[in-house]
């Protein structure tokens, strides 16, 4: 019985590294090199993308508050409440 039992263990182990070696001789082959590749480039875009996003969505709240605090969106005054500095209502 425990002739058996370490048969089977060793039948085990050994079906395991096998599938181990050739998983790993398949990453070794040209094609394997290159999905490797590509998915490292699919993932970085993705990274950059999500920066990119991020970076707008910071760049449009940040002009949102400069707006608000110098008062650009503000509506424009009429034409007659407007004086220029060193221009008095009698000098027209």
């Amino acid at each position: 019985m425990r002739r058996l039992f370490w048969l089977a263990m060793g039948v085990t182990i050994g079906a395991l590294v096998v599938r181990k070696i050739s998983r790993a001789a398949e990453r070794m082959t040209p094609t394997g090199i290159g999905a490797s590749i590509a998915e490292g480039l699919r993932d970085l875009a993705d990274a950059i993308g999500d920066f990119g996003a991020d970076v707008r969505a910071a760049m449009a709240e940040r002009e949102s508050e400069l707006r608000t605090g110098t008062g650009l969106d503000a509506p424009l005054p009429e034409a007659g409440q407007v004086q220029l500095p060193g221009r008095h209502a009698t000098d027209r």
